[in-house]
């Protein structure tokens, strides 16, 4: 079971430059393939006069999805290095768009390997590394007279508050760590046999 992942804290920035080509390179955190597909399509917009716009992406929280583009590059010159930078950190929900400015001298494969893999690491280093947990999510009836029961469940598994509705039957949404997840609703099912708790239900995504 996956039960954490890699990404990067926030957006990162970083230039390379080889024999007078410049090369941007652009870090951002996604969540899916389409808002990825969507930054890449705004970064064209943003740097339009640039000669290339090369990407590499990896979303899913088991790293299940990815894509490297070349952009008009050599085949395997551009995107493979981005995403392999990528790879190599073991991040996930990532994409890296490096943009290239054409200066006048060919690099040749070499060269466009080390300047699209360079810019890709430092706008990764830029960006920090973010260590996230993975959770769900359940919800829980219970009545007023039950709550010294919940709070000492809520305290054995550090559960988070989602939303809470207090009233003489209390509803209230939980987040937990996914690992915690069977016993929790082994003891969620003990409690509502024994009457403390109405029902339980897990949140779907």
């Amino acid at each position: 079971m996956i039960t954490s992942y890699q990404t990067i804290k926030r957006e990162g920035k970083g230039e390379f430059k080889d024999r007078g080509s410049k090369f941007i390179g652009l870090a951002f955190p996604v969540s899916t393939r389409k808002e990825a597909d969507e930054i890449v399509h705004q970064v064209k917009k943003e740097y339009y006069d640039a000669r290339h716009h090369c990407a590499g992406l990896v979303v899913g929280k088991a790293s299940e999805e990815y894509f490297a583009s070349d952009d008009g590059e050599p085949s395997h010159s551009a995107g493979d290095p981005i995403l392999g930078q990528i790879k190599s950190r073991e991040l996930t929900n990532v994409v890296v768009v490096v943009v290239r400015y054409f200066g006048g001298t060919k690099l040749g494969v070499p060269g466009l390997i080390n300047a699209y893999r360079s810019a890709a690491d430092i706008a990764l280093t830029d960006a920090g590394v973010l260590q996230v947990e993975i959770t769900f999510s359940f919800k829980i009836s219970f009545p007023y007279t039950s709550t010294p029961f919940v709070e000492k469940f809520i305290h054995t598994y550090t559960l988070k508050y989602i939303q809470q509705d207090f009233t003489e039957i209390c509803n209230a949404s939980f987040e937990g760590k996914i690992d915690q997840k069977e016993a929790i609703f082994q003891d969620l099912d003990t409690m509502e046999q024994r009457q403390q708790i109405i029902n339980f239900t897990e949140i779907q995504d």
